[in-house]
Formats: structure tokens, C-alpha cells, sequence
């Protein structure tokens, strides 16, 4: 059994309808006071919480039992917003059968990220408008809004459109969706502190690790996507937008810390493509897959993503390439002929190698081997014992001495063809014929 590799939605679902087809956001009327703007379920969520939370750390003993079972929840709140929310619903990255799907959902549900309707509506508006006005969390407007902000305060403007009819149509997405805030308390609050309570008697631990803390925690490292991995980090594939590569937020979410590989091709079932990479939810998926339970995981052609990450390797090498100087080109040189390269050699130390005439005045007091080699050439053609007659020099030699052309010589036709070591990998930007014409 392999995986099925399908190339046709090479962009994220969120893309695949034209925005001019679908209506503009409404303008909401800007609240008159911060106090009007706040959302309190997010608010009550995300304060009541850790503080619960901070309580237990600091007067309720925890019990082993308590421990793991705090452990399991906050895999199985993780798994169901990274594998089901994220990978699944908001981008089709793999199908999933019904016990999946109930799985995933009630994982997500545990931790209280949003019903899976409104999570993947928010998350294609943020992949289709990333880092713009539309974009419900865009990594511009700062670290700290983008980490809670627009979560816990509403903003003047909605997300942008985006097409969710296939979730629409999904009866297990929309029955978790209209009962999302009967479910939530039952399985995030009730359910951790029910088991810890009636099996061993740790009615408090439950409360206070199983729920509030493990909730706060999976809350926390959720958000952290938005805010650290669109700050810190690297950018192997592109840096367009703020999405970066950021290993520590991939470590507390299961996998999701790729995110600028993520952003580059988002229907992947993978983030981290790399053997070494941390990526549990990949893990997962792929174990379900070969359990029966999903199918048709997505993967990008590797041949895309290395020439992604081939180009920003390249353009951080122009980038460097531009601190650097280059020797003269030949239609930037004057042309001379053999007779005044001749009597102007009488005063410069001036030699012939490969076409070009070059001075080395300056140059005969460094020579490795002595400044009576240089003397010995001046005037003369010395392109063969440059060449490896004589001696076969390096690389270095070869771009040193491209530095010291002052001329070119009129008749001479090895310069077209001689480029120097360095030259040979200097990246060059290509333009468009019309560019050109202009």
C-alpha cells in the first residue's frame, strides 16, 4: 500500500475561488470603546483557565494518574485541532472515514480551539489574504495580536470571503458546529475532571490539570502558530509573507512549526518533509492511513518544493553576491591594439592572458613567486603559461587577476569565450522581453 499522491489542487482551498465572484466583507461599525470590543466567551476561555489552573500548580498535589491522564487530553486536544481543524477541514489534505472524523472532533472540541467550521473558515481567509486586511490574524498587525488579540477582541473589519460549501455539507462538521457551545464545557471541563474524579478520586486534580491547565496549555501552543511562527525563524521556501520555519512551535503542536513550508504548499498532509523533522501529526495521519481509516493523503511534487527552496537559496546568494566586486566586462573596457598595448607596457607592468590586458604594477611585489615572473611577461602573451604551461594556477588566482583588466585587445577573441570561476556561478537575473524594451 502507498501513499496516493494527488497533484491537481496545488493550492489551498482557500484559493480556489475568485474573489471578485464572491461578495466583500462587511464593515463592521467601530466599537467606541475597547471595553465594547472584547468577545467574553474568548475573554472567560483564556483568563479563567490558567488561572485554575496556576491555583492547582500552587495547592493541589498532582497524582500520578492525574498526570497522564492530563498527558493523553493534551494529545488527543492537539491531535484533533492540527490533524482535523488544520489539515483536514481547512485544507482536504487527506480524506478521513466517520470514526476519524468523530475522533478528530472530539479531540478538537477538548480543546476548546472552536467548532471545526469556524476554525477552517478562519484559517483559508488567512492563507487566501495572508498578512493583509483580511486576513483574521495577519502577522503585520503585531506579535501580540496575532497570539490573542483577535481572538479576545473583535475587529473592524471581518475576515475575508471564502468558500466553505464543502464543510457545509459535511453533517458531522455542522452538528459539532451548532452544538459547539453545549459540547465544549461537557468535554473539555467536565469530562477531564469526571474520569480523574470517578475512577481515583481526584476530583480537584481534574479540575485544575486535566482541564484548566492541559487547556491552557493547548490554547497557548495553538496560538503560537499565529504569533511565533510568523515572527521568528527561517524561510527556506519564500519570504513573501511573515510565515517562518519555527522548530519550538513545532514542538508544542505536534508538527505545525513548519509554517513558511506550510504556507508554500498548504494542501501537504506533511509540515515537516524532512526525516529529522518533528512532526507528529504527519505521524498520525499516515498510521491512519495505513489502519484503513484515511486516504488519499496529499503530498506537492518534491520537484516544487526543491526548486522553492532552491530559489531562496539562490536569492540569498544574489543577496551576498551583490557585496561583492566583480571584474570589468569586456564591453566596458577600451579597445586597443597590439602596438599601444606594447608602448604603454613600457611603463606598467602590463600583460596579455585570455584577451584581456591587465596590470599588474601593483601586483608584482605579492606574486607567491617572486616579482621577476611578472617582469619576465610584461608586454608578451602569457594566456598559455597562466593557463597551466607554466604553472596551473587556482581558482583564486584565476579571479584575482580578473580584478587587474584595464583593456581589451582589438583582434583578440579569447576574452568571449574566458569566464572566471567565480563568474561562472554568478547568478543573473532574467527579465522579460517587454522589461527589456523599456
Amino acid at each position: 500500500m502507498s501513499v496516493t499522491v494527488t497533484q491537481e489542487p496545488v493550492a489551498s482551498v482557500a484559493t480556489e475561488v475568485n474573489p471578485l465572484a464572491l461578495p466583500l466583507p462587511k464593515i463592521e461599525k467601530p466599537a467606541e470603546t475597547l471595553w465594547q470590543r472584547i468577545k467574553w466567551e474568548s475573554m472567560i476561555v483564556l483568563t479563567v483557565s490558567p488561572a485554575i489552573g496556576l491555583y492547582g500548580l500552587l495547592y493541589v498535589p498532582l497524582q500520578t494518574k492525574t498526570l497522564w491522564w492530563s498527558i493523553f487530553l493534551y494529545w488527543f486536544s492537539i491531535i484533533g485541532s492540527t490533524a482535523g481543524s488544520h489539515r483536514l477541514y481547512s485544507h482536504r489534505s487527506f480524506k478521513a472515514s466517520t470514526p476519524l472524523q468523530l475522533f478528530l472532533l472530539i479531540g478538537g472540541t477538548c480543546g476548546v480551539q472552536g467548532s471545526a467550521f469556524w476554525w477552517a473558515r478562519e484559517h483559508r481567509a488567512h492563507h487566501r489574504y495572508t498578512d493583509s486586511d483580511l486576513d483574521p490574524h495577519s502577522g503585520k498587525e503585531g506579535f501580540w495580536w496575532t497570539h490573542a488579540g483577535w481572538i479576545l477582541f473583535r475587529r473592524d473589519i471581518k475576515a475575508g470571503p471564502t468558500d466553505v460549501s464543502d464543510l457545509k455539507r459535511n453533517k458531522l462538521v455542522m452538528f459539532q458546529h451548532r452544538y459547539y457551545f453545549k459540547l465544549f464545557p461537557l468535554l473539555a471541563y467536565v469530562m477531564p475532571a469526571f474520569v480523574a474524579g470517578y475512577l481515583w478520586g481526584d476530583w480537584a486534580g481534574g479540575i485544575c490539570y486535566a482541564a484548566m491547565l492541559r487547556l491552557t496549555i493547548v490554547q497557548h501552543s495553538i496560538m503560537s502558530i499565529n504569533s511565533l511562527a510568523h515572527t521568528f525563524g527561517d524561510a527556506p521556501f519564500d519570504d513573501k509573507h511573515t510565515p517562518r520555519n519555527h522548530f519550538f512551535t513545532a514542538i508544542v503542536t505536534a508538527g505545525e512549526g513548519y509554517h513558511n513550508f506550510h504556507h508554500q504548499f498548504p494542501v501537504d498532509y506533511r509540515n515537516g518533509i524532512k526525516w529529522y523533522q518533528y512532526d507528529p501529526t504527519k505521524w498520525f495521519i499516515y498510521l491512519c492511513f495505513r489502519l484503513g481509516l484515511a486516504s488519499q493523503l496529499q503530498t506537492f511534487p518534491q520537484n516544487e518544493i526543491s526548486k522553492g527552496e532552491l530559489t531562496m537559496s539562490l536569492r540569498k546568494l544574489k543577496s551576498k553576491q551583490e557585496n561583492i566586486k566583480w571584474p570589468a566586462r569586456p564591453d566596458n573596457l577600451p579597445l586597443v591594439n597590439w602596438e599601444t598595448f606594447q608602448e604603454e607596457a613600457k611603463n606598467n607592468s602590463l600583460i596579455l592572458i585570455n584577451g584581456y590586458i591587465h596590470d599588474a604594477t601593483e601586483f608584482e611585489r605579492k606574486h607567491p613567486g617572486g616579482r621577476q615572473i611578472i617582469r619576465a611577461r610584461v608586454g608578451k602573451d602569457a594566456t598559455a603559461a597562466f593557463g597551466g604551461g607554466v604553472y596551473e594556477h587556482s581558482n583564486a588566482a584565476h579571479n584575482l587577476l580578473a580584478m587587474m583588466r584595464v583593456a581589451v585587445l582589438e583582434g583578440g577573441v579569447e576574452h568571449v569565450k574566458y569566464v572566471t570561476p567565480a563568474e561562472r556561478l554568478r547568478i543573473i537575473e532574467h527579465y522579460r522581453e517587454e522589461e527589456d524594451s523599456q
